[in-house]
């Protein structure tokens, strides 16, 4: 793992050299500014890792300058501030602009490491609790004991000792983020970041921001490249990523730098990328929607998760998993799958694939009755669903006739509404589930003339 980078802003070049040398010397990498505006270009040429920021500097005041960070949401980069002359006021409102702790001069060496090591362990624990909800790292690893996740398992493990680039491809649903995650895990970038990149955000108008963050003056947006700088980028549907910033990208990768959006100064940056599609690559590069020099530069050590009904002999340790899992995180009442039940399982198709297993497992435990589930309960939850459609069947009841905007909005009406009524009503848990912000989901169902609050009490009188 790269160590991690600490920015030292302080107006007195004795105290930033010594500081300097200090930190250097636990390992850690360091940049130094003297004023503000030093600050500001250190921020923009690299996005630091803590910042330890004086209060009282010749041009701007450490206090307005973290109230500016604030402002255009930079705090997710922890501070520390420093002074000799602090007052309670000026502690508390360096708190309330969201500094991580507030440290008196003359330093005390083992305070200010105790406090650099403290930051950091804090911003560690918030990327891991936002993992937490979105439910990523309950799975730790591919489940199954077959042969065929036997072997993807040792695949992962021989390309996570190296840096190269993978591309994942696989069925909606599949297991390729839980892949992902393997393989850093188990490289040495695990210390670092592992920022995902979800589909959704490749496709928007503001994919390129995303990726590659954006200038306006002095305001900072860090993309997804630098957030996972010295970690591992998960870059979801490749294939459906504009040409223009598959170009962008292509750059980045090639020199490890690049420009922010109204950027002017070059960025470096030490990232390992694992991409991932849904879609055949090949045919994407042929059909002109993936450059070809980018597909071959991700496509270093191709992965391929298979579908659940490839290795239905792990379906029964899948429900195992998944069980333990909800009882123990949601307090579901703890129910046994018979025999019966796991055989009707093992042989239905799951076009959901493990997704689809997941919310089946937790239907049925919230909603059934007894300490068992039975063979007849599972086909109730299943409903009649057909087995593998021909490859070429069109999806059924949809609406053709309809102009492609008004069927997209009828699509994604009902996708959310039968999402909120199988997450019992939590949007948050739908957003986790649509990959998509949560703020964005309730403009989404605004749009849609959804009304979350009415869907919340359908959802839980159903």
């Amino acid at each position: 793992m790269n160590e991690a980078h600490i920015l030292v802003v302080d107006d007195e070049p004795d105290i930033r050299t010594l500081v300097k040398e200090i930190l250097e010397d636990e390992g850690y990498e360091v940049s130094v500014a003297e004023d503000a505006a030093g600050a500001r270009a250190a921020r923009r040429q690299r996005r630091p890792d803590l910042i330890l920021l004086d209060i009282w500097m010749p041009d701007t005041d450490g206090i307005t300058l973290l109230k500016e960070w604030s402002d255009s949401s930079a705090t997710e980069v922890p501070v520390v501030m420093m002074s000799g002359h602090g007052t309670v006021e000026t502690a508390v409102e360096a708190t309330r602009l969201g500094a991580y702790d507030f440290i008196e001069k003359p330093l005390s060496m083992a305070k200010l490491l105790l406090a650099v090591s403290h930051a950091l362990e804090i911003a560690q624990l918030r990327r891991e609790n936002v993992d937490l909800r979105r439910e990523v790292p309950s799975v730790q690893e591919p489940i199954g004991r077959g042969a065929a996740m036997t072997a993807l398992r040792e695949q992962a493990r021989r390309i996570a000792a190296h840096e190269t680039s993978v591309l994942i491809s696989g069925e909606s649903g599949s297991g390729k983020e839980v892949l992902a995650r393997y393989i850093h895990a188990n490289g040495s970038r695990r210390d670092g970041a592992f920022v995902r990149v979800p589909g959704a955000a490749l496709t928007n108008a503001n994919s390129a921001v995303e990726l590659f963050g954006a200038e306006d003056g002095d305001q900072v947006h860090y993309g997804s490249l630098e957030q996972a700088n010295g970690g591992t980028l998960l870059l979801e549907d490749i294939v459906d990523m504009e040409l223009g910033v598959q170009a962008r990208l292509l750059s980045a990768l090639q020199h490890r730098s690049f420009l922010r959006v109204e950027g002017i100064e070059p960025v470096s940056t030490d990232v390992r990328i694992i991409a991932a599609t849904t879609r055949d690559a090949d045919a994407a590069v042929r059909a002109g929607r993936l450059r070809e020099d980018l597909y071959y530069l991700l496509n270093v050590v191709p992965l391929r998760v298979p579908a659940l009904r490839e290795h239905r002999e792990d379906i029964p340790e899948l429900i195992d998993f998944y069980v333990d899992l909800l009882v123990g995180r949601d307090n579901l009442p703890y129910r046994r799958f018979t025999v019966g039940a796991q055989n009707r399982l093992r042989n239905y198709p799951w076009p959901g694939n493990i997704r689809e297993l997941r919310n089946v497992v937790q239907r049925l435990l919230i909603l059934g009755d007894g300490s068992e589930v039975t063979e007849p309960e599972v086909e109730n939850t299943l409903g009649a669903v057909p087995t593998d459609p021909a490859p070429d069947s069109p999806p059924v009841n949809q609406d053709f006739d309809a102009p492609i905007k008004e069927a997209r909005e009828r699509f994604e009406r009902a996708y959310l509404e039968y999402h909120i009524r199988l997450a019992g009503g939590s949007i948050t848990r739908v957003a986790e589930q649509a990959g998509i912000e949560r703020t964005h989901l309730y403009r989404k169902l605004r749009a849609l003339g959804v009304d979350p609050k009415q869907a919340r009490a359908d959802a839980r009188n159903t």
